[in-house]
């Protein structure tokens, strides 16, 4: 069983005893969250479709850590006029671990 939740403006794929890293969340590791924008469920080939959301269905999270991503380069450059501007990025991210699904 498998539902696509959505977590601050981002959908993900959440299954029970899965991990997943989404943007970060304003909670203490080891906190219970829950995530009640629950857009599609799938249970053995049963599927639910939200309008926009499913009633009563929800995903409870356990916090595991508070992680940064790799560091992704911007790099800009106007061809023969000398500019070249470099930047990096780093985003924050907070490990979740799927504890259940309710559908």
């Amino acid at each position: 069983m498998y539902v696509i939740v959505e977590i601050q403006g981002q959908q993900f794929k959440a299954e029970a005893g899965k991990k997943l890293f989404v943007h970060r969340l304003a909670a203490e590791r080891g906190a219970a969250v829950e995530f009640d924008k629950v857009l599609l469920s799938d249970k053995d080939g049963e599927v639910k479709v939200g309008a926009p959301v499913i009633e009563g269905a929800k995903v409870v999270c356990e916090i595991l850590s508070h992680v940064r991503g790799e560091k992704v380069i911007v790099f800009k450059k106007k061809r023969r006029k000398g500019y070249r501007k470099r930047n990096g990025h780093r985003q924050n991210f907070t490990e979740v671990l799927i504890k259940e699904v309710v559908a």
